[in-house]
């Protein structure tokens, strides 16, 4: 059927093509082929020549259908994927293993309530969910050689299961041991959730500049999230009722997460506040259940039924069941010391959606704090610009007051009311900074009390719990690029995207240099690490394609990750800050030798450059990663995150290789300039598409490793001449 449709020219035709395929199909409705087809003769798809999506459609109903279609067209496994991780179903297609993410995730998802909450939504977002099922289910029908592991047909409650743009987000933070051994068996950590595996932060860079600071006047944004490679997709949204969004929209998702319109961008990075809070609950036996105490009287622990679904390995289907366990401050998800856990999180389904969708229709700062009030963000710190000059730096704004005097980063009593949230602050409570005089703001993931220079909020003026994880180094970075500096044109800002620099090197080198001069003349280690020691002492500490230096610092730094990554992470410091005030001279020495070691091991000598090492590869459309040292793949100069490298490349050695190869950071970088006509550039990893046969699978790779952005099309007139193919979903 594709060829035949290919192949038409006659718009009639092709229609009649589609109707005959959609009426043969035995799931379909007549009547609801039909409406498919009437909404997809309302949208119009161009894509660009790398493949971009620019979707139109009459009605902000009809860009969905299109936008989510298209999305389908280039990776519907990954669509899929991310709504079995949604819905609590993984296990369905991956087997048992599974079970326990999905037991994680339905302890917060109910499809029942979710079909509730659906039905008293508001009409117009009912409208854009019914859209998204639709564009979703027609995709399949038209494509028949598309055959899902699980989910066959969508249904338009499913998207309240998937609202904020990060897959799994705030329930993310509940330990999958923790939760296997409270409701199966005895499971000790991971070397994960210990921090003894070296792991590359997640997160994000946003930069704001106001017009004062820019060399035409103009506001400028950097929008870079750091997530896992090929996490999120590429497009525009044009409608006849307002809506023009272009940028970053997470694979299933119906709304512009990363991005900007004609007028305004925002760009959104994992906060370090602390909204997710475990309660310990003081449990006792009450007939044949359970009950807390809460004050001075006891509560019944409510308990409820949860069946999972898992492939089994001959490919039948297995169950399940677990009774799950819930206070009024959430479900129980462990134990620890002989008390249970509740975790509370914001679980605002609607709002959460109509808050990511109805922001990007904002088209100034005032708009876009009237839509932030729905208070149900609850994991992103946003840099905001727009055309009339306006930035911003804005926390989540779902934020449960509570009592200062309880530690929330550790488990509180639950038995004791006063550690209960009383509900949420207000807007101009938190710590955001509007307009800052500096003219500029930012955020690296880290605390917010850096992110406007001497502008930003000071700590003693909120409680602790706005900020659980303090400074990092991409932090300082950032800092160090923006404060004094004035004429910023899009260029410059991104080449301080891409700046070089190494500021947790060039805090943690002299430390080791001076332990090696601290030796004794006689001891052996002098002579044998004298080289290293040069080579590092005069290292500008900005990372690059032929220096040894980086190769060098970063397995050293890698080798004492390995070493001290679980200390750190018990006493809630940054690996960097625990390497600075924690580990001794010998430690350091050692770390070094351990290097040299494996880089002559590996790669025949410790002089090995950077490039050698550091690869960027995509074999094939496998959503779980794998490499091959004897295949191509393409040197990256940039860094982990870890070392304060603002353009962040997590990567490392898999089963079989040697070379390190990227699996996250820098994932979409764009940088916008709000004149009177929108500008803006941008580049992503690997390419739009997941099909491997498709150009545009890998088109972009080489722009990703240098860090050259390519032109946005935004306007009519900027497509003309870059337009591969202009279509209606279906044909």
């Amino acid at each position: 059927m594709n060829t035949v449709l290919r192949r038409a020219r006659n718009p009639v035709i092709l229609l009649a093509l589609v109707a005959a395929a959609l009426v043969a199909s035995p799931v379909v409705a007549p009547t609801e082929a039909a409406r498919w087809r009437a909404q997809a003769a309302r949208v119009t798809i161009t894509r660009d020549d790398w493949g971009i999506p620019h979707v139109r459609g009459r009605t902000d109903a009809d860009a969905v259908f299109g936008m989510i279609f298209a999305q389908a067209e280039d990776d519907f496994p990954r669509i899929e994927a991310n709504y079995l991780t949604a819905l609590g179903r993984t296990a369905e297609a991956d087997g048992e293993d599974a079970v326990w993410a999905d037991l994680r995730q339905r302890l917060f998802v109910d499809p029942a309530e979710l079909k509730t909450q659906y039905a008293a939504s508001p009409p117009w977002l009912r409208g854009l969910m019914q859209a998204w099922a639709d564009g979703l289910n027609y995709y399949l029908s038209t494509h028949p050689q598309t055959k899902p592991r699980v989910l066959t047909r969508f249904e338009p409650w499913m998207a309240l299961s998937f609202t904020e743009g990060s897959i799994g987000g705030d329930i993310e933070r509940v330990s999958l041991s923790d939760l296997k051994t409270f409701y199966g068996t005895p499971t000790p950590p991971t070397p994960e959730e210990l921090g003894s595996v070296p792991r590359e932060p997640s997160g994000s860079n946003g930069i704001a500049i106001a017009p004062r600071l820019t060399a035409n006047g103009h506001a400028l944004l950097l929008i870079n999230p750091h997530t896992s490679f090929y996490f999120r997709s590429e497009a525009q949204m044009t409608s006849g009722e307002g809506l023009d969004a272009y940028g970053a929209s997470t694979w299933g998702q119906f709304f512009i997460y990363q991005g900007f319109n004609a007028k305004a961008g925002w760009m959104h990075t994992s906060a370090t506040v602390d909204n997710v809070d475990e309660f310990a609950e003081r449990i006792v036996r009450r007939g044949g259940g359970y009950a807390y105490r809460y004050g001075k009287a006891t509560r019944p622990v409510s308990t409820g039924r949860v069946t999972l679904r898992f492939r089994k390995p001959d490919g039948s289907v297995g169950e399940r069941g677990f009774t799950i366990f819930r206070t009024h401050h959430g479900p129980i998800v462990a134990m620890k010391g002989g008390r249970w856990i509740a975790t509370a999180l914001m679980w605002k389904p609607v709002a959460a959606l109509e808050q990511s969708y109805l922001r990007t229709k904002a088209t100034d700062l005032g708009e876009y704090l009237k839509v932030a009030a729905l208070k149900a963000n609850a994991s992103n710190d946003t840099l905001f610009a727009d055309a009339k000059g306006e930035i911003a730096f804005l926390m989540p704004q779902f934020m449960p007051i509570r009592d200062d005097r309880f530690d929330y980063t550790r488990p509180v009593d639950g038995s004791d009311p006063a550690t209960d949230w009383r509900g949420l602050h207000t807007l101009p409570s938190l710590p955001s900074v509007l307009n800052p005089r500096t003219g500029w703001a930012h955020n690296t993931n880290d605390w917010p009390w850096s992110a406007a220079g001497p502008d930003s909020p000071k700590p003693a003026d909120y409680p602790r719990y706005m900020d659980q994880i303090g400074g990092n180094a991409r932090g300082v970075h950032a800092d160090l690029l923006l404060a004094g500096k004035a004429g910023w044109t899009a260029e410059t800002l991104r080449n301080a995207a891409f700046d070089p620099y190494l500021p947790a090197f060039a805090r943690l080198l002299p430390g080791l240099i001076d332990a090696w001069k601290a030796l004794a003349v006689d001891d052996p280690r002098r002579p044998s690490l004298a080289v290293p020691i040069s080579l590092l002492a005069s290292w500008d500490h900005r990372w690059g394609y032929d220096s040894v230096a980086t190769s060098l610092a970063v397995f050293w730094g890698d080798e004492l990750w390995r070493e001290v990554g679980t200390f750190a992470q018990a006493e809630r410091l940054n690996v960097p800050d625990y390497i600075a005030t924690r580990v001794g001279p010998d430690a350091k020495l050692a770390a070094l030798t351990a290097a040299i070691r494996r880089l002559d091991t590996d790669f025949g000598s410790w002089r090995t450059p950077w490039k050698t090492i550091n690869r960027f590869q995509r074999l094939d459309d496998a959503i779980a990663p794998h490499f091959d040292d004897a295949r191509g793949s393409v040197p990256v100069p940039f860094t982990s995150a870890q070392w304060g490298s603002l353009a962040s490349f997590g990567a490392k050695t898999w089963p079989g290789t040697k070379r390190y190869y990227g699996t996250s950071g820098n994932s979409f970088v764009a940088v916008v300039e709000f004149g009177p006509r929108v500008k803006a550039a941008a580049v992503m990893a690997g390419g739009q598409s997941g099909d491997v046969r498709s150009p545009h699978f890998s088109d972009q790779v080489s722009h990703y490793a240098q860090g050259k952005l390519r032109p946005v099309y935004f306007y009519a007139d900027e497509l003309t001449g870059h337009v591969e193919r202009r279509y209606r979903p279906g044909s």
